[in-house]
């Protein structure tokens, strides 16, 4: 069972795979019986910095729309942002308690450590679940990976994060989990080259490590990311629905 420690009296820190630990709401403090685990993850590395302001905008529309949908009280969410390393926002907790108006500007810089954060996003929605499900919640879960690049730092691999996946399905730790790799590009950026490398790679990812969905954005504009957020809050809404049917929520297109 992962390693708990309590730190007050309604967060703690789960360890997770590979010894990272990171934070959630303690189980008694919940007062629902079913949870879907969001795991949000955004790409901060130093290619993002012209569009920066528009992905702080986009994950601040994403929290104000699940706030709105009819299963808000059954969802515990998750962010973290990545460039050489995974930083957490703040750990699980219930929308209740996240105000977007509470998310500082987003600092880009450095390498893209992309499987290390793929892994600590299903890592910590895996280990969370287990914990949850032991306790007799119904759970299940969604990983969002928005990156506009291909891994060139960290020490996992792709097969990591599948070997990941694959054991949660074996154990059924979770009722089901989708996860959706978003790959977004500079607006700035001309000629085509580039772009279809990232995107051919990022294609390779998703493949290799067995994630749900890859979904290619292309500009990461104001008005495509707006409707980027709307689109992960309905796949959030449509996962947590699907709760108790043994399946997971069928991909939504763009």
């Amino acid at each position: 069972m992962p390693k708990l420690m309590t730190d007050n009296d309604t967060q703690m820190s789960v360890q997770g795979q590979g010894g990272f630990y990171f934070s959630a709401i303690r189980p008694d403090k919940l007062g629902a019986t079913e949870y879907t685990l969001v795991s949000i993850v955004i790409d901060i590395t130093g290619s993002v910095r012209p569009f920066a302001d528009n992905l702080l905008t986009c994950l601040k529309t994403i929290i104000r729309a699940c706030k709105k949908s009819p299963r808000a009280d059954n969802l515990l969410i998750r962010t973290t942002t990545f460039n050489t390393k995974v930083y957490e926002l703040h750990g699980f907790k219930s929308l209740a308690d996240i105000n977007p108006d509470d998310y500082e500007e987003f600092n880009p810089d450095g390498m893209t450590a992309l499987y290390d954060a793929a892994e600590n996003g299903v890592s910590s929605v895996l280990n969370y679940g287990k914990i949850l499900a032991e306790q007799d919640f119904s759970v299940n879960g969604a990983v969002y990976i928005i990156t506009d690049g291909d891994n060139n730092d960290g020490s996992k691999t792709s097969n990591a994060v599948k070997a990941l996946i694959r054991k949660a399905q074996q154990n059924e730790e979770v009722e089901s989990i989708i996860t959706i790799l978003v790959g977004i590009k500079d607006p700035n950026l001309t000629g085509d080259d580039w772009a279809k490398h990232i995107t051919k790679r990022l294609t390779e990812f998703q493949v290799e490590a067995e994630l749900t969905q890859y979904l290619d954005v292309g500009d990461a504009t104001a008005q495509r990311l707006a409707k980027l957020a709307n689109w992960v809050s309905q796949s959030i809404s449509s996962q947590s629905q699907s709760l108790g049917t043994g399946s997971a929520s069928i991909p939504l297109s763009f």
